[in-house]
């Protein structure tokens, strides 16, 4: 064994440095050194099963073989164990590609994601990185949008609109300049899909970016980054330098007349510029507020351009297709939700982590087939869905499929695929009042239903839970509710009633007080 060099995976992925990842990498390269064994360390992204983070791979003949959770103090003892050819630990996993949890799902988006170097651009190319751009290179502007409009994707946060007609609005419209803006302010609780690939496989967020700016006619893009990403914000800053070094960026792009120059911005940590306009007034140097639609920025947006604005995860699905055609990604998925979402699985749930499955899968499977349950053992009493403005789910409701028609027919949605799981030691009253005041708190103030509305609305819901004219109150949370609905200037005002309004319906009892005690104590 002393002439062949092993290859041995440890992540880079944030989500692993915070559990030891780079101390692992340090010990297991001392140990090997110690015992003369010839071992070649590589930095990959996550495979997206948290709970065994940091997760080792070894390369042998048969496959990798996985071992994890592993801590520092492990690490003799898989040395011991023959763990570099895949030797019986008891952290060992056995082949990573048969772990159910992640041989059961449909990796498109991810299916790089913890398997290449994610600043390789030679490892990227080497599973099929840029056949997608290098596909759209040879065809025209239409030819893609068409394309990418009949694969049936859609955007993967908010409503969900259709990427390809958002697209094709762009491509029609007269200008000098253009722009695609990449928002990856990922803010949403229980979500770091964003985060995980661009950490794990940043080309693939470079090659969607070129291939939308092919699509309408392009020539600059921005990626506007959370400034609480910055493993994320370096990897794909290294990534972009690369791309241009080899030609994906730039002049000229791999021989062809084409164009396009992209960079990334940082913000500043606001939830709102989540939301597209706030983002592209981030962007120009403002203050991050919504601004009025129309003109939607498909027809002016960046400094009044048109302006193609889609969130990371529809950008990263771009390339399959364009690799693959759009009936392969259309076969995927149900109804009008094709292709695959990365749902993320977060709160009290004993197996976190990243679950890439076809539109269609049920809130149920995710919950306990991938999930197993809580880790706290308890019943799950709530899920929510789609982020802090999404609506709390009760077990009546796990069988419904991941469908964006059938969310929408039950008042929740999908958002960004975040599922965040509460046991039955929660108390709903105490959540639809975090839901008005992270509104309050994070509102740009711009329209006074969203500015006025939550802060009325946690006041409101202090009464009710002290227990102060419930009835009263209620009928008035339900009107403030539906005001914040109907008036709000964007999706922060018009959606933070979704979660205090399912809560008030799935979980009456937790708003109305026993005799003697307040709606918000502890079930």
């Amino acid at each position: 064994m002393s002439g062949h060099l092993i290859t041995v995976y440890v992540p880079r992925d944030a989500a692993a440095l915070s559990v030891g990842a780079d101390a692992v990498a340090a010990a297991i390269r001392a140990e090997a050194r110690h015992r003369g064994l010839p071992v070649r360390i590589v930095r990959n992204g996550s495979r997206g099963m948290l709970w065994l983070e940091p997760l080792v791979e070894v390369a042998t003949d048969a496959g990798r073989v996985a071992y994890g959770a592993v801590t520092p103090a492990d690490v003799p003892s898989l040395f011991d164990a023959g763990f570099l050819t895949g030797g019986a630990h008891p952290l060992g996993q056995g082949l990573t590609e048969e772990i159910p949890y992640f041989k059961n799902q449909e990796r498109l988006t991810f299916a790089r994601c913890g398997v290449i170097d994610p600043l390789s651009v030679e490892d990227y190319r080497a599973h099929g990185g840029f056949r997608g751009l290098e596909n759209a290179l040879a065809m025209t502007p239409a030819q893609i949008v068409a394309a990418v409009t009949d694969s049936g994707l859609r955007g993967r946060g908010g409503a969900g609109f259709p990427t390809g007609i958002k697209w094709n609005t762009v491509l029609n419209a007269t200008a000098d300049e253009k722009f695609v803006c990449c928002n990856a302010d990922e803010g949403d609780s229980g979500t770091f899909a964003d985060r995980m690939i661009i950490e794990g496989d940043p080309f693939v967020l470079i090659e969607g970016m070129t291939i939308a700016a092919l699509a309408v006619g392009a020539t600059s893009g921005f990626v506007y980054m959370r400034s609480e990403y910055p493993h994320a914000t370096e990897t794909l800053r290294h990534a972009i330098r690369l791309a241009y070094d080899e030609g994906w960026l730039g002049e000229n792009i791999h021989g062809t007349d084409r164009t396009f120059h992209l960079e990334v911005r940082v913000g500043a940590g606001a939830y709102i510029c989540g939301e597209e306009t706030a983002m592209l007034e981030s962007l120009e140097g403002k203050r991050g507020m919504v601004r009025a639609k129309p003109p939607l920025p498909a027809l002016e947006g960046l400094f009044g351009k048109p302006t193609v604005v889609n969130n990371v995860l529809s950008l990263c699905a771009v390339p399959v297709i364009l690799d693959r055609g759009a009936a392969y990604y259309r076969d995927f998925g149900v109804g009008r939700s094709r292709g695959t979402l990365p749902f993320q699985l977060a709160g009290n749930i004993r197996r976190g982590g990243i679950v890439e499955k076809a539109f269609g899968v049920t809130l149920h499977d995710l919950l306990y087939e991938y999930g197993g349950g809580t880790i706290s053992g308890r019943p799950i009493r709530a899920v929510q869905v789609g982020g802090p403005l999404g609506a709390y789910l009760p077990p009546e409701q796990f069988a419904l499929p991941k469908d964006y028609e059938a969310f929408a027919a039950q008042g929740a949605m999908l958002g960004h695929g975040g599922i965040v799981v509460f046991d039955d030691t929660v108390n709903m009253a105490r959540q639809a009042r975090f839901a008005m005041e992270f509104c309050a708190i994070e509102s740009c103030g711009k329209c006074t239903p969203c500015r006025i509305g939550s802060t009325r609305g946690v006041e409101v819901i202090d009464k009710i839970i002290a227990g102060r004219d419930v009835d009263d109150n209620l009928a008035l949370l339900d009107d403030l509710c539906e005001v914040m609905v109907d008036g709000s200037l964007c999706a922060m005002g018009g959606m933070t009633p979704y979660p205090v309004r399912s809560a008030v319906k799935h979980f009456p009892a937790d708003f109305r007080p026993a005799p003697g005690s307040r709606a918000g104590d502890a079930s």
